[in-house]
């Protein structure tokens, strides 16, 4: 991650962190129109996240600088644990015997157990380094961040708002 990222992002000017995390969002809401390879659309998306959670936490150079290699950490963990929760799900579970049913549910609620202790661990480490306060305003802002990709990726595919209502025929 680079330091300098942060620079721009002054706490004490939270009009300024707002344009900045926009400009991020708009860039790279046109980054995604042009289609560039995958691994840079999720690069882009990663840098959007990282101005856009910064901004809200609020986050000193000395908290950024001990926060993200954990946060990151935490990330790819979590991360770790939904690409093999998907590889357990099937669409036809009729193609799988009683046992491998039942084999793959207890896997997959294990793995829930597991992202549960792992949110516990990662919720005491990230109060080492963060205020309870900051800590309560990652989980929504991470929240608030998927909303708005995700309505960013409705309005671009021409799809319902989340929340519009859809006119009665």
């Amino acid at each position: 991650m680079s330091l300098s990222l942060f620079s721009l992002l002054p706490a004490k000017k939270p009009g300024l962190s707002v344009f900045l995390i926009l400009a991020c969002l708009l860039l790279h809401t046109a980054a995604w129109a042009q289609k560039p390879d995958r691994q840079e659309r999720l690069s882009r998306l990663e840098n959007a996240k990282i101005a856009f959670l910064t901004d809200k936490l609020t986050l000193t150079q000395d908290q950024a600088q001990r926060f993200w290699p954990l946060y990151n950490e935490f990330t790819d963990k979590r991360r770790d644990l939904n690409r093999r929760q998907r590889q357990l799900r099937t669409s036809d579970p009729e193609g799988l015997t009683d046992q491998q049913i039942k084999d793959n549910l207890t896997q997959a609620f294990a793995m829930r157990q597991q992202e549960v202790t792992l949110e516990k661990e990662y919720f005491e480490k990230f109060q080492k380094v963060l205020s309870i306060r900051q800590v309560g305003r990652l989980y929504l802002a991470e929240r608030e961040f998927t909303r708005e990709v995700l309505h960013r990726l409705d309005e671009r595919r021409g799809g319902p708002r989340s929340g519009d209502v859809a006119a009665p025929r």
